[in-house]
């Protein structure tokens, strides 16, 4: 089976021969790949920071939406030819077959494009629970410290759905603004903080920023909340309750996400072929404004 991924932790991503995956056990499917996301993480499982349970020679990747193949004993809601996407583990969805938890895939709504079902997984899960984390109300001011990727656009999106006023941080303002944001302020000011706290400070923030929540714990008011999706949570201060959130697969969750999501709030700016992968984390690298970057074995 051709995929792409590391012969052992820390090596560059290469394309790779692996043998096929086994028949899905039960509460298992089979998935035939058509795109497959990538994003920073790929990068932590490749250098060893998150163990997803896969050993080298490996597949990378965490996420997919294909077609399911076969399914395993006990699946009910599933069946061979559906269109489905997915955030499972251990990592391998980098390849022309993935085997994933059933309860961790979601059904794509007929219309939405296999490379956006294939990004969406990662950052809406990741945005969503972070959102419930810091139990943002109707009417409160919501930091999004970050917004200029394509999780801190889902999480400016889904903020302003619950319907709050959200300040955002970003390099460019406009597809902030375009997802919900009220305010806009420049990341790169190093006042950007106090700019916040001057406008009453923020009631909660998430922090998708790397090394960031050291800053946007600035902007948050007393008694308020922070999480962050980087790994970096700052010291406790002003009786503001802390959260570090870890992306957890969940289907359930996945298949509202999808349904709300999937009408431009994830863009694909660039696709590759799977051979290519290495050339995809290189320009995944180097910025893609809030767009995504897939792979289409």
């Amino acid at each position: 089976m051709r995929a792409a991924g590391v012969e052992r932790i820390g090596t560059a991503i290469q394309p790779l021969e692996l043998p096929e995956p086994p028949l899905p056990r039960a509460g298992q499917v089979l998935l035939e790949v058509r795109a497959c996301g990538m994003g920073n993480w790929d990068e932590i499982i490749r250098t060893g920071g998150w163990d997803t349970g896969a050993r080298p020679p490996m597949a990378l990747g965490v996420e997919a939406a294909g077609l399911v193949a076969s399914v395993g004993a006990g699946v009910r809601h599933l069946r061979p030819g559906d269109a489905v996407t997915t955030h499972s583990l251990p990592s391998g969805s980098w390849a022309e077959r993935f085997l994933a938890v059933a309860d961790h895939v979601a059904p794509v709504p007929e219309g939405v494009p296999m490379s956006v079902a294939a990004a969406l997984p990662v950052p809406a899960l990741t945005a969503d629970q972070a959102l419930e984390a810091v139990a943002v109300r109707p009417g409160e001011t919501v930091l999004v410290h970050g917004a200029g990727g394509v999780t801190g656009g889902v999480l400016v999106w889904l903020a302003a759905q619950r319907g709050a006023r959200v300040i955002a941080t970003a390099g460019r303002a406009e597809r902030a603004r375009a997802l919900g944001a009220a305010r806009v302020l420049d990341y790169r000011a190093s006042d950007w903080p106090e700019r916040v706290r001057a406008l009453g400070g923020a009631d909660a923030a998430v922090n998708a920023a790397r090394l960031g929540s050291a800053d946007a714990i600035r902007a948050v008011r007393d008694g308020g909340r922070l999480a962050t999706i980087t790994s970096d949570l700052p010291p406790a201060e002003r009786d503001i309750a802390l959260s570090d959130i870890v992306v957890v697969p969940d289907g359930t969750r996945l298949a509202r996400l999808v349904q709300l999501l999937a009408a431009g709030v994830i863009t694909v700016g660039a696709r590759f072929p799977l051979a290519e992968a290495s050339a995809a984390m290189a320009r995944l690298r180097q910025g893609m404004h809030g767009a995504a970057v897939v792979l289409e074995p």
